[in-house]
């Protein structure tokens, strides 16, 4: 059961994906697997380019088959943006290291304006590009500013051609050193304000592009890089005013649902570690998985960890369904970047604890996934930008349904044309959404989905009668608190859907309520223990707190699913 529900690569077969998508992500498994542990290891401590990795997707045709949207393809059948294989390769490449999954990803967001633009020039540019096994940038943050694109530095002076000479610098751009096409931000010299703002089109060779050193000590290059009067041609111009801003915007939203499930992949590599480790080391005549404490930190590290898989298999789903009528997928966005990203940090804390000094070794994996791991939640916007927002939708999400046709697992081969048509990035608060207690009515024999749901029912309450007022709503701490709670009876929706599409084993699903019920009374009482809280809100808070509903044999019965995972898998040497 426990293999059923993690990546393993020796019994990986997606047979739900087409024969193409198949081939690529088994070619892709067996890759990784044919050069082992030992270079994967050595890679990751040299800070080795990821030369060899970028000539096996240039040969197999990875990066274009899954990034080239059907318009785009050529009339090659393969060739589509499909979110559901998208993520399942975002796992495995986290799976096996995150200077891989960095390259696609920054490629990918490199991608974003192309696609979103009605430059056929520019689009067929890229394409080609991808063909060759060329990588892309997004040339979007600066070092003063970070990703305030209201206060780019990147300014475009017009020129007698028609065109603009840009001068420059962009910081934390991923994939600078050898991007065929970095997609860049900037405002005009002449024009003032959102009409003034430009997105087109450079190249990493060009002479007038100035790499200046990769930031930060890792394989993967994440440069600052200069332009000096580059000339951008009209063909190089992707989008201009407004169009530019809501670009920026909405390749963010495109490009940040892909953290989770690298995160996913991370841990499930170091599960395996983990899992094996502790099973077979014994300590005072014991096997260290005899303690008690140890089952209940490597059971919590389970459970959360499935409940990732389930949010994000379950997200994907409302991507792939989004239209200009149905745009519940900007909650869940940020959820999957906020939310999934910190359980995964929380399960990598747990194994930790338990494996200790090992988790420390040179020759693990698990050693750079501790550290990879703390990574994803700081990317697209940190944990803080990703709960204010979803604290925009709250209101209606809790309290205002409305009617939706039921969205079904969406693995068919599609192309996700949407993504790049979202639209003006704006009117977030008027985003209806289906009524979240169709999701926990249906599973509320299980003992701890009710216990939950009555904490649930409270958050309801407390926007209806304790809500922040005026002068608190300036208080992002107090704020994010009551994010926090909100966020887990999201996180709790998808989880119960994806577990009844996929009819997940109820002792999975009671364990992982108890522990959200553990999450939800700790959340409430640090909105307590906020300065500005008032009499009112802490009284509620007090009164939010539940005991998750215990049963032994539950447990032990998910614990021999953990306990199942010794051995299960080993990257080859």
């Amino acid at each position: 059961m426990a293999d059923a529900l993690l990546f393993n690569p020796r019994t990986y077969d997606p047979t739900h994906f087409d024969a193409e998508t198949r081939r690529l992500l088994r070619a892709t498994v067996e890759w990784f697997e044919e050069r082992g542990k030992r270079k994967l290891v050595e890679d990751y401590r040299s800070r080795a380019w990821l030369e060899d990795f970028l000539r096996f997707s240039a040969k197999e045709g990875l990066f274009a088959t899954f990034l080239t949207p059907a318009t785009d393809g050529g009339g090659q059948p393969d060739k589509r943006w499909d979110t559901a294989r998208i993520a399942a390769l975002n796992e495995i490449f986290g799976f096996y290291g995150l200077d891989y999954w960095y390259a696609w990803q920054v490629t990918i967001l490199g991608l974003g304006p192309v696609w979103q633009s009605d430059n056929a020039d520019a689009r067929a540019r890229a394409a080609e590009l991808l063909d060759q096994g060329e990588v892309f940038a997004f040339g979007l943050s600066e070092k003063a500013h970070g990703a305030d694109i209201y206060s780019t530095d990147m300014v475009l002076t017009p020129n007698a051609d028609g065109g603009f000479h840009a001068t420059g610098s962009k910081y934390y751009i991923g994939n600078g050193n050898a991007a065929g096409l970095v997609s860049v931000f900037g405002r005009r010299s002449d024009i003032e304000g959102p009409d003034g703002y430009v997105f087109f089109a450079a190249d990493s060779r060009h002479p007038a592009y100035h790499l200046v050193k990769n930031v930060v000590d890792s394989s993967k290059y994440v440069s600052e890089f200069r332009l000096e009067r580059y000339p951008v041609r009209a063909e190089d111009v992707l989008h201009t005013g407004r169009a530019a801003f809501d670009a920026a915007l909405n390749t963010v939203n495109v490009g940040k649902f892909n953290l989770c499930t690298a995160s996913i992949g991370i841990c499930e590599h170091a599960m395996y570690e983990a899992v094996t480790h502790a099973h077979n080391r014994v300590l005072y005549g014991r096997r260290v998985t005899e303690f008690p404490h140890v089952r209940r930190e490597l059971t919590d590290a389970y459970a959360r960890l499935i409940g990732m898989k389930l949010f994000s298999d379950r997200a994907v789903d409302y991507f792939r369904s989004a239209g200009p009528d149905d745009r519940r997928y900007l909650l869940f966005n940020p959820m999957t970047k906020m939310k999934v990203t910190t359980e995964g940090e929380k399960v990598i804390d747990l194994m930790w604890d338990v494996i200790a000094a090992k988790g420390f070794e040179k020759d693990t994996y698990f050693a750079q996934a501790a550290t990879e791991i703390r990574g994803l939640p700081k990317l697209e916007g940190t944990v803080h930008v990703n709960l204010a927002l979803i604290l925009k939708f709250m209101g209606n999400y809790l309290l205002a349904p409305a009617e939706y046709a039921p969205v079904p697992s969406r693995l068919d081969a599609a192309d996700d044309t949407f993504l790049f048509h979202q639209g003006p990035a704006r009117g977030l608060g008027a985003i209806r959404f289906h009524d979240w207690r169709t999701a926990y009515d249906a599973h509320a024999g299980l003992a701890n989905v009710a216990r939950f749901r009555e904490q649930a029912d409270a958050l309801c309450a407390f926007v209806t009668t304790a809500a922040p007022d005026e002068n608190q709503s300036k208080d992002l701490d107090l704020l994010l608190a009551v994010g926090q709670l909100f966020a887990l009876v999201v996180h709790g929706q998808l989880i119960l859907e994806q577990a009844q599409l996929t009819g997940l084993d109820h002792d999975v699903l009671d364990e992982l309520f108890g522990i959200l019920v553990r999450d939800f009374s700790a959340y409430a009482v640090e909105l307590h223990g906020k300065e500005s809280a008032t009499g009112a809100q802490q009284q509620w808070a007090l009164g939010a707190v539940r005991r998750p509903v215990a049963d032994q044999d539950r447990t032990a019965r998910v614990w021999a699913q953990v306990e199942a995972l010794s051995g299960a898998y080993e990257m080859r040497p």
